[in-house]
């Protein structure tokens, strides 16, 4: 199917179902650590069904799959608390980074339990665009002279329960209030010589309202001096 239409873009949920297909190739010796690393570098830099598909076709359970092009208009997701807690099993639910790194973003499901390994290396979970399985996920870090950094959006409540050992987990955002309905993201694990950062960020659409309303806010005063010297003259 992917010879039909290897121009459809591919979305970061197709990314990441790849990644999960390599990352269980490393785990079972069918690929080496460099040949692992390349394929992941080619998976996230991909566009494009067409530069998805060759990465995992000789490995078992391999073959990319090209959804439906659906031609029918249907309701967007209206962005609530309630309709990103959409159940399931997750989209990804592990990932390890061994003198590399490794990074989860965009659309993607948080499972109930994510478990992550950082060794000399690091990784990144970006929750802000993502759905969610349950009103509450673990994220599970082990950290060991490398670190993960765990972003999540305004509003969701935090708690951090890991362990360090001549490294740390960051505390800065528990104790913030969630809103009403949204998920609760418990932080776990333990790092020793490496960390676990924790830190909130407002959304892509949240940056962009501000740079408009800041905007908004700049045509504003420039008109108000225009009317102001117009009642002068």
């Amino acid at each position: 199917m992917t010879d039909e239409l290897p121009e459809l873009r591919a979305s970061d949920a197709d990314r990441e179902r790849v990644a999960e297909v390599l990352r269980d190739a490393l785990a079972e010796g069918r690929l080496d650590m460099e040949e692992f690393e390349e394929r992941l570098d080619a998976t996230y830099k991909a566009r494009t069904y067409g530069e998805l598909a060759p990465i995992t076709r000789d490995l078992p359970v391999g073959q990319v799959a090209v959804p439906k092009v659906d031609m029918l208009k249907r309701p967007e997701p209206d962005g609530s608390w309630a309709s990103r807690i959409v159940g399931g099993e997750g989209s990804s639910t592990w990932a390890v980074a061994v003198m590399s790194g490794f990074q989860r973003k965009g659309r993607w499901t948080v499972p109930r339990r994510f478990n992550c390994f950082a060794f000399w290396g690091g990784g990144e979970l970006d929750l802000r665009e993502a759905n969610f399985a349950d009103g509450e996920v673990e994220i599970n870090c082990v950290a060991i002279m490398g670190g993960v950094q765990v972003i999540v959006p305004p509003g969701v409540e935090v708690v951090v329960r890991g362990i360090g050992i001549m490294g740390g987990f960051d505390h800065r955002e528990q104790g913030v209030p969630g809103e009403p309905g949204a998920p609760r993201v418990v932080v776990t694990g333990f790092a020793f010589w490496g960390g676990v950062g924790v830190e909130r960020k407002p959304t892509r659409a949240e940056r962009q309202r501000l740079r408009e309303e800041r905007r908004q806010q700049r045509l504003d005063r420039r008109e108000a001096v225009r009317e102001l010297r117009r009642g002068e003259d």
